[in-house]
């Protein structure tokens, strides 16, 4: 005798299902429509031809494109996200051309492939394009880690411990950035940085962090972090020029020339020191044979521009010419501390100076 199992499967094999009854009401519809369109072809003598749907242009925006800058080539790939940017950077070779869409780009960003003399790498924006670091308590907002042949042009950084940071960086151009509500200084080249070109950039509001580190612009390392940074040997990240800068609203130096440096140019930036209260001039000079040239500054605590010997050997042989110091301050326009042959030439202008031009003789140039 079937047990119900038998019995419910012997009612499935024989009540149709829903497939049986789909797939009886399809072919009957095919049926009918291959006789509709034979009866049209008897009387016309022509097949019946059926119109395919238009499918309508898509309607997804497209990726905003980034402003023209001056210096910089067409783009090769366009950023809108700070994923986006550091997948580019990460992507970046020699010819790469990242433009930046307007837009916050929050978060630190690291750029480790460089380019080459006829192919550079390039980073560009408008004042719009801002990288964000999140705070000012810690991170690089932007790092050259190892690179050469790099171009940065035209976009903002703000609100990290540092603005940027160059390590072992070289032949690059950092150019037309806006760098600010920064915690310690602005903009750095250390680890044996060589033959960069820093220019045209606007550095205000730094040291939030830390005051006594909030520089606009810092040349190499400090001896007491050269194990830190250059293998316990003089940091030697030499041949740098810093031209056109103008730097405001720092809580330390202007720019701070660190021992180890050699044969670099600071020309013509514009310096304003009214918010110095951790250090006592604009420019301090403790590297060698350093050409500081055609540069201006308003408003010291103290000096407009020093030298210093923090080593036997360094902060030697340095000439300032064509400098205009307005100091307002207690101070010298010029101080060499000790004098150790450099040599301020009689082209410089001081006012407000407290103590006068110079605690050196000018010299004839």
């Amino acid at each position: 005798m079937p047990d119900a199992n038998d019995r419910a499967d012997a009612l499935e094999r024989r009540t149709p299902s829903r497939i049986h009854w789909v797939l009886t009401a399809g072919i009957l519809g095919l049926t009918a429509i291959g006789v509709a369109v034979m009866v049209i072809v008897a009387m016309t003598g022509r097949p019946q031809t059926t119109t395919q749907p238009i499918t309508p242009p898509s309607t997804a925006p497209a990726s905003p494109a980034p402003e023209a800058v001056a210096g910089c080539p067409p783009t090769t790939v366009t950023v809108t996200t700070a994923r986006e940017l550091q997948a580019a950077l990460d992507a970046a070779r020699p010819g790469s051309v990242i433009g930046l869409a307007s837009g916050i780009y929050q978060g630190t960003f690291t750029l480790r492939t460089g380019g080459t003399a006829d192919a550079p790498v390039y980073l560009c924006g408008t004042a719009g394009s801002i990288l964000d670091g999140g705070g000012v308590q810690g991170g690089y907002v932007l790092h050259l880690d190892r690179v050469a042949y790099v171009h940065l042009i035209g976009f903002a950084v703000r609100n990290g411990q540092k603005g940027v940071m160059a390590d072992q960086t070289h032949n690059a151009l950092i150019q037309g950035l806006q760098v600010s509500q920064i915690g310690d200084e602005a903009v750095h080249l250390r680890n044996n940085s060589t033959d960069n070109r820093v220019a045209d950039n606007q550095i205000s509001n730094t040291g939030l962090r830390r005051p006594k580190f909030g520089e606009g612009m810092y040349i190499g390392t400090a001896e007491s972090n050269w194990c830190d940074v250059s293998g316990c040997e003089p940091d030697r990240s030499d041949r740098n020029t810093i031209i056109g800068n103008r730097i405001s609203g720092t809580t330390a130096e202007s720019v701070d020339i660190k021992e180890g440096t050699s044969n670099g140019i600071l020309q013509q930036n514009s310096f304003d020191g009214s918010g110095i209260d951790s250090a006592d001039s604009w420019v301090d000079v403790k590297g060698n044979g350093w050409i500081i040239d055609g540069n201006v500054g308003v408003n010291s605590p103290m000096d407009g521009f020093q030298t210093h010997e923090i080593l036997d050997g360094w902060g030697v042989a340095n000439i300032f010419r064509n400098n205009q110091a307005t100091v307002n301050g207690p101070g010298y326009g010029f101080a060499l501390k000790p004098a150790n042959d450099n040599v301020v030439e009689c082209s410089n202008v001081s006012t407000g100076a407290g103590e006068g031009s110079s605690n050196v003789r000018c010299a004839d140039g």
